[in-house]
């Protein structure tokens, strides 16, 4: 229950900031297309998805929460994770292009594109040397099979 209690907090706090806080604060002034809705709904469906598994996984086979303070005891490689080694990321992108498009806001794809990049900053400047560390020769293998952002298509 705790470790729930914990994924919901960090759920909250930060993907929740990044992905529903902020972007609705970008565009309060703005109207919503009501039929964009329909090509928006796709990517709010599929990175809340994605979240979840994500977060899923987390907890069931690396014993934590996605929080840098909170890390996976093990290597958390199952799901989503098969494909590309930061899914849960790419889910919260989804999640602020189903806002862009939504409103037909240039600012949100601006914004996504600052957030992709703090990500992707965050992910070589700290998080693939940290798990390097934690989980040495298996996180090398894993990182030669596994894609950053995009799937391999000639996967090992």
């Amino acid at each position: 229950m705790w470790l729930l209690l914990k994924n919901i907090l960090f759920t909250v706090i930060a993907p929740g900031t990044v992905a529903v806080y902020l972007p609705a604060l970008i565009v309060r002034d703005k109207t919503a297309g009501e039929l964009l809705f329909l090509f928006a709904a796709p990517f709010f469906v599929v990175g809340v998805a994605i979240y979840v598994w994500t977060v899923w996984d987390f907890a069931v086979s690396g014993r934590a929460t996605p929080a840098p303070i909170d890390a996976p005891k093990t290597l958390v490689s199952r799901g989503l994770y098969r494909f590309v080694r930061n899914p849960m990321y790419l889910g919260v992108l989804c999640v602020i292009l189903g806002w862009a498009i939504w409103y037909r806001s240039g600012e949100l794809v601006l914004y996504m594109a600052v957030v992709w990049s703090c990500f992707h900053l965050f992910v070589v400047l700290y998080e693939e040397r940290h798990l390097r560390r934690i989980f040495g020769d298996q996180y090398v293998a894993y990182r030669e099979r596994v894609g950053r952002w995009l799937p391999r298509l000639n996967r090992k």
